[in-house]
């Protein structure tokens, strides 16, 4: 895992450059849990309005923050997974440099993102305690993860962009399920925010609600937002007089379950 500027997050042509790595937003002496952002793009490229200004919104409200640079397509053996859970142990292995509780790191994902942070909130595992590199002894469990109009399922109500980059145009059925969230939660998934829209077009609100059914049957500590109106891909939402209250009721959670 690399450490690259915010001169550098989006100053590349070759969109797999410096991937994996991650951008710092850390907060100057104060103690605070960290949100790991990621980007949606129909893992194809990566947003660049769902990666730096979140983190800044993250650092106004008292929150450290860093945004992962993940690999996108061409994806071979959905390194995207491995790439966040590496910058969760990236992460917790430097949370006491940071000045970051080791049990309040969290992730934040965007669509395609919010798949990436659903999947690795649910495969994860504890460290590999025998492991030379000390980083790869952390577990990469995060302790939240906040979902934005998040991709879930690889099958109906699936974004097929996502799913064929991730997973291929023809997976057979185990691999479909290996990579949908709502068939991945367990008593173990952390506590979770999800926000939506009705009417998006681009990835079917099915999506967030086939995961929250998933959450309830597992008694796991969600809240679900579905505003009525917005399109896909709206990041803070500030034109949204509505939707953009979104950010207020995840700050109350964070407050509320997390701080």
């Amino acid at each position: 895992m690399n450490i690259i500027s915010k001169e550098e997050l989006y100053n590349h042509d070759d969109l797999h450059q410096d991937c994996p790595s991650i951008t710092p937003f850390l907060l100057h002496n104060k103690h605070a849990p960290m949100v790991i952002v990621i980007p949606g793009g129909g893992y194809s490229h990566r947003a660049y309005h769902e990666g730096e200004p979140i983190a800044q919104w993250l650092n106004d409200n008292g929150y450290h923050a860093c945004v992962l640079r993940y690999r996108v397509a061409p994806i071979e053996k959905q390194e995207p997974i491995y790439n966040g859970k590496e910058a969760i142990r990236y992460v917790r292995y430097h949370a006491e440099n940071w000045n970051i509780p080791t049990n309040k790191i969290g992730v934040l994902g965007f669509s395609a993102g919010g798949h990436l942070a659903a999947t690795i909130s649910n495969k994860f595992d504890e460290g590999d305690k025998d492991a030379n590199d000390p980083v790869r002894r952390c577990s990469s469990r995060p302790d939240f993860h906040i979902l934005c109009y998040p991709v879930i399922t690889m099958g109906e109500h699936t974004h097929n962009g996502s799913k064929q980059l991730l997973i291929g145009e023809n997976p057979d059925e185990a691999l479909m399920n290996q990579f949908s969230c709502e068939k991945l939660v367990t008593s173990n998934t952390p506590p979770a925010f999800i926000w939506t829209t009705a009417n998006d077009q681009s990835v079917p609100v099915w999506n967030s609600l086939l995961y929250a059914q998933a959450l309830q049957y597992h008694n796991i500590p969600y809240d679900l937002h579905v505003f009525q109106d917005g399109r896909h891909g709206l990041g803070l939402a500030d034109e949204h007089r509505h939707t953009k209250k979104w950010k207020d009721a995840c700050l109350s959670w964070l407050q509320h379950h997390i701080t």
